[in-house]
Formats: C-alpha cells, structure tokens, sequence
C-alpha cells in the first residue's frame, strides 16, 4: 500500500491506496487527460454495502487534492451544477448508486447529462466518477465509448474493500458478454486490489447530504410513477382504442387540463420508440 498524507475539512489524515493504481493514476492517467487535453470519466458500480462510494471518495482525493462534499453530487441538478463550476483538473463523483437506480427516468436523465455535458467536462479536463449498482444499466454508448474504464466493486467473505479493474477494452467486452446475466466472470481482469473503509470527505455531513437527497428522490420517484402511469394510459387510448391525439386532448381541457396534442404525440412516440427497443433486445 501507498501511504499518503492527506487533509480533510482542515484535518490531516492518511490514505492507504494499492501502490500499482496509485502508480497508474499519476503517471498513466493524469499525464493523459493533461497532454491531450481531454477528461476522464470513471464507473465505479458493485452491490449494496460494499463500499462504492468510499472507494470513489479514495480515487477523487488522489486526483484532486481539493476534493471536498461540494464536489459530490446525488442528482442530476447537483450533478449539473457541480459540473459547470468545476475548475479545470477538478474531479466531480455523482454518487447515484444510494438510490438504487431503480426508475427508468433516472437512467434516460443520467444518460442525457453525460452526453449534454461531454464539452464542458473536456475544455475544463475533469475528473468524472459516477457511482452506480452495476454499468449493465448505463446507456451502450456511454459505457462502451465514453467511459474509460470500470471498477466493479464487491465483499469477499462478506467483508467490503476488494476491487477489479476493467479497462477500455475490457470494459467494452465485460459489457458485450455480461449485460443478459448481469455476470461479471468474463472477461477475467488481474488488475485489482483492497482498500480500506477510509472517507476522504466529512462521514457525517455526507450522510446528512445523503438522507436529504433520499427525501428528495422518492418525492421525485412517485411524480415519475405519476406521469408513466398517465403516458401509458394516453398511449393505449391513442393505439389500442384507436382515439386520435387531437381528440385525446379535447378530453384533457374539458377537465380544465391543458395538454396540447403536440406533447400528446411526443408522449405516444417516445412510448413507441421503448416498445421497439424493448422487442428488439428480446430478439438478441
């Protein structure tokens, strides 16, 4: 292990990193991002309790000595803002994997920011780590072409503090083998290590940050329930029932709802679109 000396919240602490990442982060990947003028982005996923975030926390200190809780965010608006004030060489952990990840909405958002925000994340050369329950549930093109690599996090012998690193290439295959069983097995990675339950953030005001973000997300949970529940039944009205859009709406505004047939039709054609997906993966 690599001992380092470091400060949290104006206290010196030490961190104990695997010395071969440590090695790989200062002399593979920072000189990369800096020569070429370009950003990293990291995935770090694994199960519940195994210690997803502390390990991020760990990787974004070594790449930021400056890394602080201002530099963690939970949701996509957190995410966005942290992102725009970002100064260059800053590393920015959206820590999604607490919520579970469990609403079709929160993937597509996640999905969206990663691509709106691609430009800035490179002009300003940022260190990007997003946490997740498993990569198998990130958009093909941002995991196979927009993320750099993966760490899969997981408990040996029902103890957290083991990881194994998958590369680009790796990474991609991982994800071309493993998405139908969720499986991790192939291919075999040798890169991997411990780490130790060390927060490089303040523990309690990030729990505090956590408890808020889960209050808000499961208000923000059932207004997505919500709305699925009314797109659907305006999908099956319009394709099933066979009433067309301008009717549909008609309907809406003698119930003093305004819903023009214009959001009527993105409504029906987005739900087209993931059917078709849907039916095509059920293929492969």
């Amino acid at each position: 292990m690599t001992v380092l000396d470091i400060v949290v919240d104006n206290e010196k602490k030490t961190l104990y990193m695997d010395n071969e990442l440590y090695k790989r982060i200062n002399r593979v990947i920072r000189p990369k991002v800096t020569k070429k003028d370009s950003d990293w982005f990291w995935i770090v996923d694994g199960g519940e309790g195994a210690g997803k975030s502390v390990f991020s926390f760990q990787l974004a200190k070594v790449l930021d000595n400056d890394f602080n809780l201002d530099k963690v965010a939970m949701t996509p608006k957190e995410f966005t803002r942290a992102v725009l004030k970002a100064k260059k060489g800053d590393c920015v952990v959206f820590d999604e994997g607490f919520t579970g990840l469990s609403s079709r909405a929160s993937l597509t958002e996640i999905n969206r920011l990663m691509v709106s925000l691609m430009m800035e994340m490179r002009q300003k050369n940022l260190f990007i780590i997003v946490v997740m329950p498993t990569i198998f549930m990130l958009d093909r093109y941002i995991a196979l072409f927009r993320a750099k690599g993966l760490f899969h996090i997981y408990l040996k012998n029902g103890k957290r503090g083991r990881w194994v690193y998958f590369n680009n290439k790796k990474k991609k295959l991982l994800y071309i083998y493993g998405k139908k069983l969720f499986s991790y097995a192939k291919p075999r990675s040798k890169f991997r290590g411990k780490f130790l339950n060390q927060y490089m953030v303040n523990e309690e005001a990030y729990r505090e940050k956590k408890a808020k973000a889960l209050k808000e997300k499961s208000r923000s949970t059932k207004a997505e329930v919500f709305k699925f529940q009314r797109d659907t039944l305006i999908y099956i009205v319009n394709k099933t029932l066979k009433v067309n859009k301008a009717k549909i709406s008609r309907m809406f505004e003698k119930e003093k709802i305004k819903l023009d047939r214009t959001t009527i039709s993105k409504i029906v054609m987005e739900l087209e679109i993931e059917r078709i997906r849907k039916e095509e993966e059920e293929k492969k």
